[in-house]
């Protein structure tokens, strides 16, 4: 499944290892995309969990897949 996720601030290029396969790109100022593919749903629910475990804020989330597609969650 391919996704998209932004997240409130800039991630400096170091926080790329937190976050793999997924790629990690500063979009605009203040903002910070995780775009790449994903195994399944399970491996989403991972990424979103370090998300939050790292106290960053979830500003969107788009999938490919009709099944689990959301936004602005």
């Amino acid at each position: 499944m391919r996704c998209r996720i932004s997240i409130k601030g800039e991630l400096d290029p170091s926080w790329h290892e937190w976050f793999e396969p997924l790629d990690l790109l500063t979009e605009t100022a203040g903002r910070t995309v995780l775009r790449g593919s994903l195994p399944d749903q399970a491996a989403l629910y991972r990424v979103l969990l370090k998300i939050q475990s790292l106290g960053l804020v979830l500003l969107s989330l788009e999938t490919d897949d009709d099944h689990t597609s959301s936004s602005g969650l």
